[in-house]
């Protein structure tokens, strides 16, 4: 079964100018690569179609889509870090809805996992604005379709971006049919996922979030993931695995202080790729979201397409598993315990 991409220049039509960290020039990286890695050749692309209103409005507040709309032709400033530009609300319909279309294929065993390299990211935006380079929330758009259209009861959202998804963990706070599980540095902008978030109402317990002290890498991550994320995925048992795949916790990532190396991504993919052949199979899909160096990007994106293909990382993995449990790791298991078994 082939591999699923997302992929096409238009997205690099999302001009944010020549200042910003955010650039076309991420996709323009990551293409280069591709069209050098042999495994190219065992993927599909799929075509793009835009997200119609009523997608975006499963989790997007109308305003927030007219404001956004808007900005078609004209562009606009939307807070100190983000900017639309005249194509950008195309192209962010366009990222939104290729993404769902992914996971349908997924879903239908038309292709194995999958990766959306689309911009602009998403994990920041929330229900009603539009923040940190994010217009809409493309993970949350997916998770949406899968469960109002698809009729999923439970779907896994895993962000491993080096920034809090502050919009995802919003939008799904109150609702237990998504897992939402979040590695991230702490303290970084947005300020938000602090481990004692963990949901409200029906949702409590479904958040899980993993504050990381700067500085952690492969060893860290992989035991968040392995000592953490799997026991809770066992108990959540999820019919669908979306992952919001920032790249920006690399260790020569310049937004972040994070250590995390091209492998480590790698790794992180296999214990998700584990977790799916028990729950899911054939259903990770990656939507791109940070990570400005391109040149760790590419080699990033590389890596876990490589890992989603089936590639293996089990030296990193038997060595993170058989270190001592890290603190932050530690401390978020100590506070998830108090909604699943992790003895």
């Amino acid at each position: 079964m082939p591999f699923g991409l997302i992929t096409d220049s238009v997205f690099q039509q999302h001009d944010t100018g020549p200042y910003h960290c955010e650039t076309a020039g991420r996709l323009a990286a990551i293409d280069q690569a591709l069209n050098t890695w042999p495994g190219l050749g065992q993927a599909v692309v799929l075509p793009l179609r835009p997200a119609s209103e009523e997608e975006l409005l499963r989790v997007h507040q109308a305003s927030h889509l007219a404001r956004i709309a808007g900005t078609q032709g004209k562009g606009a400033s939307l807070d100190p870090d983000t900017v639309a530009s005249p194509r950008s609300f195309e192209v962010a319909c366009l990222a939104a809805g290729s993404l769902i279309d992914l996971c349908d294929a997924a879903l239908e065993e038309e292709v194995q996992h999958g990766f959306a390299l689309v911009r602009p990211p998403g994990h920041h935006a929330t229900a009603s604005r539009a923040m940190g380079f994010c217009l809409f929330n493309n993970v949350a758009v997916a998770a949406a379709h899968l469960m109002e259209v698809r009729g999923l009861e439970r779907v896994l959202v895993v962000d491993w971006d080096v920034h809090h998804g502050n919009g995802t963990e919003d939008i799904f706070y109150h609702d237990p049919r998504v897992l939402y599980f979040s590695t991230h540095q702490w303290p970084l902008y947005p300020g938000t996922g602090a481990v004692q978030a963990t949901g409200r109402d029906e949702g409590e317990g479904f958040t899980v979030n993993v504050p990381m002290t700067p500085g952690q890498g492969d060893l860290e991550y992989v035991q968040a993931f392995g000592q953490l994320l799997a026991p809770v995925t066992a108990q959540f048992k999820p019919q669908f695995i979306l992952v919001s795949a920032g790249f920006d916790a690399h260790r020569e990532d310049p937004l972040g202080s994070m250590m995390i190396s091209s492998a480590g991504f790698a790794a992180l993919t296999q214990v998700l790729t584990g977790l799916a052949d028990e729950f899911c199979p054939g259903r990770v899909v990656m939507a791109l979201e940070g990570g400005y160096n391109q040149a760790a990007l590419a080699r990033s994106v590389v890596a876990v397409c490589e890992a989603l293909g089936g590639r293996r990382e089990d030296v990193i993995l038997d060595q993170a598993l058989r270190a001592p449990l890290v603190g932050s790791v530690a401390k978020a298991r100590e506070t998830a315990s108090a909604h699943w078994s992790l003895d």
